[in-house]
């Protein structure tokens, strides 16, 4: 059986399309796995604490929802491809009052930002095409333009400013995640904000902004939007070069898989095209639920979530302070769900973490496939949004105690 099964497998890899040969199972994906193994503490899947999904509103929506004969049969019923009218409108509503002056047309729902990902990769690359990312970078992003085959050039965070454009090609498409960035948890400054458009515009750059964590900031004062500057320097939306990707999976909750790609009419118009040929639309229904959830207490919301998170990290801070063998450096998020550990030269994060969990139990990301170019293993993601703050302790001080023994074998 055995043999046949593999004979089987290799018929169909020859047929299968040469892009394939780019595609990679997620590491994350395959890491969230070990959450049902009790005794592993894990830093690995950078996913949203359950305690805080409002489950009570989502519930209510869903009933009024489903009770009422006129908007159960529009719920329950295909809708337009660019997405629920009044949802749109909010989403308009509240990037203009973010400094993103845009109408319900600049919009299109997707089924959450990694479709976007996705439609935006099938419209902007064909192979060989350059994509320029940040260093490192988010592995769903790379999961998603991989497909269509691309070149991947990187840029270091906190070097944008002196990135000398003779090194970079015209033409790219740049993708980049300015708040709290997956992984790192680092933000772009406003002057590499400035300097990240500054570079587009001289070398002819579309830009993707990933927005996913712009709501979770938990201290410090929010920056700019890449749109919003570059709505500033062009005059407006349609004369914008940014794509900007928004997200409620953070925020109200993954299930409802609602996200939306904000940009110049043209993009939108040919992204519902592409749309229309992968899924038709996002659930009918989910939409009107999330308009409803959004529509009554969403900023009281975002208020308890950032005060959650916002404690977490400090936890996981304090905790990495206090335990950390020197020779470790981490990040210090302002925001989001993330500290990024540089480790020394010599540990390999994939190494470690075979060692971690077996020998200690904990879980976590290796940095290695966070790297569009040339890989850097001695690096580390670690999630707080997940695990309690006893959890937090006891799995800082066992990463730390694993690391301290690996750094005295060398």
């Amino acid at each position: 059986m055995t043999d046949q099964n593999t004979d089987g497998a290799a018929q169909w890899a020859a047929r299968f399309s040469d892009r394939m040969s780019r595609v990679r199972a997620s590491e994350i994906r395959e890491l969230l796995k070990l959450l049902d193994q009790p005794d592993i503490l894990s830093f690995a899947g950078g996913i949203p604490d359950p305690g805080l999904f409002p489950a009570a509103e989502v519930q209510k929506a869903y009933d009024a929802i489903l009770t009422d004969p006129v908007q159960a049969a529009q719920a329950l019923q295909y809708s337009v491809s660019e997405g629920y009218l009044p949802l749109r409108q909010w989403i308009a509503e509240r990037m203009t009052h973010d400094g993103m002056p845009c109408e319900p047309h600049n919009i299109m729902l997707t089924a959450g930002s990694q479709q976007a990902l996705d439609l935006i990769g099938k419209l902007f690359i064909s192979p060989g095409d350059t994509v320029v990312v940040a260093r490192p970078t988010y592995l769903g992003a790379l999961q998603a333009f991989n497909g269509y085959e691309p070149a991947y050039r990187d840029l270091p965070e906190g070097a944008l400013a002196a990135q000398a454009e003779a090194d970079l090609p015209e033409g790219a498409l740049g993708y980049f995640v300015p708040d709290f960035a997956n992984p790192t948890g680092v933000s772009l400054t406003p002057a590499e904000r400035e300097a990240l458009l500054d570079l587009a515009q001289r070398l002819d750059w579309p830009l993707v902004e990933d927005a996913a964590y712009r709501e979770l900031r938990f201290e410090g004062e929010p920056a700019p939007t890449l749109l919003s500057l570059d709505i500033a320097r062009s005059g407006g939306i349609d004369n914008a070069r940014t794509m900007f990707l928004g997200t409620l999976s953070k925020t109200l909750t993954p299930a409802l898989r609602i996200g939306w790609v904000c940009g110049p009419q043209a993009v939108i118009e040919k992204l519902v095209l592409l749309k229309q040929g992968a899924d038709l639309h996002v659930s009918t229904i989910n939409q009107m639920v999330a308009h409803r959830a959004v529509s009554e207490g969403y900023d009281q919301h975002l208020h308890g979530l950032r005060g959650a998170y916002g404690a977490k990290a400090r936890v996981m801070l304090s905790a990495l302070e206090r335990a950390m063998p020197q020779g470790v450096t981490w990040s210090r998020p302002e925001g989001g769900m993330f500290v990024w550990i540089d480790l020394p030269e010599h540990i390999d994060g994939a190494d470690l973490l075979a060692r971690a969990l077996e020998e200690e139990r904990v879980a976590f990301v290796p940095g290695g496939p966070f790297f569009a170019e040339v890989q850097s293993a001695n690096a580390i993601r670690l999630s707080y949004s997940l695990p309690t703050d006893a959890q937090i302790e006891e799995g800082v001080q066992r990463l730390a105690r694993l690391i301290g023994r690996v750094m005295g074998e060398a």
